[in-house]
């Protein structure tokens, strides 16, 4: 159907296909083909579709058909697990609604201002898009009116269950008004999120976009793994030996970006960074310089890189890897384009290989281990580059300056032709030596497997985690998932980064990376679990040790941890929502 169907036969409005036209889209995708005439019918639908396939024009584009920008209420409300989604949706819907006269959207997610959120709702705006902690939180206060409300999209069902919101989400949508409609989406359909289907939408059409998940097989992808402080020289192997026309380094932080910038521009390489709060020129002249080939090498943020589209890039190195699997699927997107072969190495320290395994479990891809060239391979391959920059010379015809320089060389030293121009080799190489000392031929030692984690009994916090206490419990309903779901959110943290939760009755310990900002954890004490702020502090009450105490008597509380001691295993304990 989407081969051939274009947007214009889908019954959109004017003003939104002319957006979407300046935006270079041209044939809708299956799942946007599929999806827009049910929900301009006002049919529900249930979705099942990938990251990466379209879905947000899928749900965004029939929306902004049905919103009246003369009214002021609420007529949109899409619900994300993650901020950084929230963020990614709401921006969508901005440039999708850039004829939309009056139009307003506003994501709502924890970490932001709270008297902001207030004021824009105050305001009026006709589509928000937030996270699951925040909305429950702005219906408790009343600030959060659905009276009007003619859509709700749940995107990312699963992920929203994997995180423990299953039951914040059902409580949203028992806020609805009677007459609505409900757009759901999910990878997968597990039981859980049937269920919710049959309970809360009616006759709803079932999409399901099969082969989605194939979608990055013209993407070669590979896996380093390696210490932190080894990163920078594994990056230089890395683009010393791959044959790219242009490629993308994704870093987490603007201070991670400018650093490899710095490093790579001493060493030879033409390159740049790509920052999320980069003017719009500056932003637009370094990506069309990487066009054009007058920059081969960006250094980029997520967020930075949201909307990049340049058909050079045939290699993208995940350099910090992301927080959470959309933002791989996104990054490892920036290649492979327009039918185009690709590839992409993740490196990844041996304290997120946990990270790494949801990735593959995701894509349902085997990271294959990342194969270093030898020294003799780079070298010929550098020496095949230099011959043929020598040959594109030589045909110029415009080398009169030059040979003039050549000849006073010869005049001047007892030496042969040949060493004159083996001398200029080694010098004018621009930082990137043509031939090699010495290169590591094998990747850097990898930890070996784990011990099973039964045989371990609780002891100290594992190295890189630091244990705080959380004013709730057992006792005010909390469960592990509600933790993990509200540390997520909150701190904008990846789930799999949360280490071991012991819940006792009316407090909780948990494991958190060491170093984790001080914004990071002001943001945790206001968060809620169950009804109570978590008040986060760091927990010294116990033996850090794990020894008996000094009136010989080990720590006798009891705790949920339902006997998942892991020692310094780092690994948090798998979570089942109910």
């Amino acid at each position: 159907m989407s081969d051939t169907i274009q947007f214009s036969e889908l019954g959109l409005p004017a003003d939104v296909l002319t957006s979407i036209t300046e935006l270079g889209y041209e044939q809708p995708s299956p799942i946007q083909a599929r999806a827009i005439p049910m929900l301009l019918e006002g049919r529900d639908i249930l979705g099942q579709a990938q990251t990466g396939t379209g879905k947000t024009a899928a749900f965004a584009l029939p929306n902004l058909a049905q919103v009246d920008t003369r009214s002021k209420s609420i007529q949109v409300l899409v619900l994300t697990p993650t901020r950084e989604l929230a963020v990614q949706v709401a921006e969508a819907y901005q440039r999708y609604a850039r004829h939309l006269k009056g139009f307003r959207v506003l994501p709502i997610y924890g970490g932001q201002s709270m008297q902001l959120q207030l004021r824009e709702l105050k305001r009026g705006v006709h589509v928000v898009v937030g996270t699951p902690g925040r909305i429950i939180d702005h219906l408790g206060r009343g600030t959060l009116k659905l009276g009007e409300l003619k859509t709700a999209v749940l995107d990312e069902a699963d992920e929203m269950l994997n995180m423990g919101f299953l039951d914040d989400v059902e409580k949203i949508l028992s806020h609805l008004p009677e007459k609505r409609q409900i757009a759901l989406f999910s990878a997968t359909m597990p039981q859980q999120i049937e269920r919710v289907a049959k309970t809360y939408l009616k006759n709803p059409e079932h999409i399901e976009i099969a082969g989605s998940k194939k979608r990055n097989e013209n993407i070669e992808q590979s896996l380093w793994v390696l210490k932190n402080e080894r990163k920078r020289e594994a990056l230089v192997q890395v683009l010393e030996a791959e044959e790219y026309d242009a490629s993308i380094i994704f870093v987490r932080t603007r201070l991670a970006a400018e650093e490899l910038t710095i490093h790579l521009n001493a060493r030879g390489y033409r390159c740049s960074a790509l920052q999320g709060d980069m003017a719009q020129k500056q932003r637009e002249t370094a990506i069309n310089a990487l066009r054009k080939g007058s920059l081969d090498v960006l250094i980029a943020t997520d967020v930075a890189a949201r909307g990049l589209d340049v058909e050079r890039i045939s290699l993208v190195i995940n350099y910090d890897i992301p927080y959470d699997v959309e933002a791989y699927v996104h990054r490892i997107g920036r290649t492979g384009r327009a039918g185009r072969q690709g590839k992409a190495v993740l490196f990844a320290t041996p304290r997120e290989r946990r990270m790494q395994q949801a990735i593959e479990r995701h894509l349902s891809v085997k990271l294959t281990k990342y194969d270093l060239p030898t020294r003799d391979e780079v070298e010929q391959r550098r020496i095949a580059e230099l011959i043929t920059d020598v040959k594109k010379e030589l045909e110029s015809k415009d080398l009169e300056r030059y040979k003039k320089i050549a000849e006073s060389l010869l005049e001047e030293m007892d030496v042969s032709g040949e060493e004159v121009l083996a001398a200029v080799l080694r010098s004018q190489r621009d930082g990137r030596p043509l031939l090699f000392d010495a290169m590591p031929t094998e990747q850097f030692e990898q930890r070996e497997p784990r011990e099973p984690r039964d045989s371990k009994p609780i002891q100290a916090v594992p190295e890189g985690y630091k244990r705080f206490r959380l004013n709730v419990g057992k006792s005010h309903g909390a469960q592990p998932k509600n933790i993990v779901g509200a540390i997520a959110n909150e701190a904008n943290m990846d789930a799999n980064h949360i280490g071991r939760i012991d819940l006792f009755d009316y407090y909780t310990l948990v494991d958190l990376p060491d170093g984790m900002p001080k914004e990071v954890e002001a943001i945790l004490k206001k968060a809620r679990v169950a009804g109570r702020m978590l008040e986060l502090r760091v927990w010294e009450d116990r033996p850090r040790s794990g020894k008996p105490r000094r009136d010989g008597k080990r720590d006798g509380r009891r705790s949920d941890s339902k006997g998942r001691g892991r020692g310094n295993d780092q690994r948090p304990p798998r979570r089942k929502s109910q």
